[in-house]
């Protein structure tokens, strides 16, 4: 499996995007906030994300206690937010900090590839999560994309998140809360609505969507942004885990 996830990595997606703002001007340098309670992690985090002209490591934490004040301090993009740390867990700085005004997106740190925190923190509004031994380049692209709103949930991933929950959490004897609530949620939606979010919970990209709904991928991103306005969500990752809820995949 790889070891990004929560993000897909095209062939050449070591170089950055294109930089230029309006009229030509460079773009601002991407924040980052780096949160772990292990120097070494930050050290390298820092070193991986700091020597690039498009990123900028703007502070760091040792943490989840720390949080509020470094981001209040640093104002980032993107947390980089450790699961595992003594005092305050990144599940709990990840769901009060996703639970602000505006908050920034945040890619959470671990060495488990699906364990039933990650499923909190991606139902608490984080983008992705990545391994802890993920390559440089896939580190870069994945803060990257997720500072660009475009944090996608694979095929792969999708799957192997389905099958965690399936092994993990016996099926409900009575009424499931979860269920009904992604249900009614999903019901409430028009039948495009619905098919894209069934899509989304496939694991399907813009451009498979489109191919398979016969839209324009802008089409497509324009549903996904009205999806996420009406179910209340932050991003796909939390549409594609609430069609899991409904047991629609």
């Amino acid at each position: 499996m790889a070891a990004v996830v929560g993000v897909t990595s095209p062939a050449g997606a070591a170089g950055p995007p294109d930089a230029s703002g309006p009229a030509g001007a460079a773009a601002p340098p991407v924040r980052v906030l780096i949160v772990d309670d292990d120097a070494l992690v930050r050290a390298g985090l820092s070193m991986i994300l700091g020597g690039l002209p498009d990123l900028t490591v703007v502070g760091e934490a040792t943490d989840g206690g720390e949080v509020p004040a470094a981001v209040a301090a640093y104002t980032p993009d993107v947390v980089l937010m450790d699961i595992r740390m003594p005092r305050v867990d990144g599940l709990t700085a990840t769901e009060a900090l996703r639970a602000q005004p505006h908050p920034p997106e945040v890619l959470v740190l671990t060495t488990f590839d699906a364990d039933e925190q990650v499923l909190r923190a991606l139902r608490a509004g984080a983008a992705g999560f990545l391994l802890k031994d993920t390559p440089p380049a896939e580190i870069v692209h994945a803060v990257r994309r997720v500072a660009a709103g475009e944090a996608t949930l694979s095929p792969t991933v999708t799957r192997t998140l389905i099958a965690h929950v399936t092994a993990t959490v016996p099926g409900p004897v009575g009424p499931d809360p979860r269920r009904e609530r992604a249900l009614r949620l999903l019901n409430a939606l028009s039948e495009r609505e619905r098919q894209v979010a069934v899509a989304l919970g496939r694991g399907h990209t813009n451009a498979e969507i489109a191919g398979e709904l016969f839209m324009s991928v802008a089409t497509v991103k324009a549903y996904v942004s009205r999806l996420l306005t009406r179910l209340e969500l932050n991003n796909r990752v939390q549409v594609a885990l609430l069609v899991h809820d409904a047991g629609l995949v």
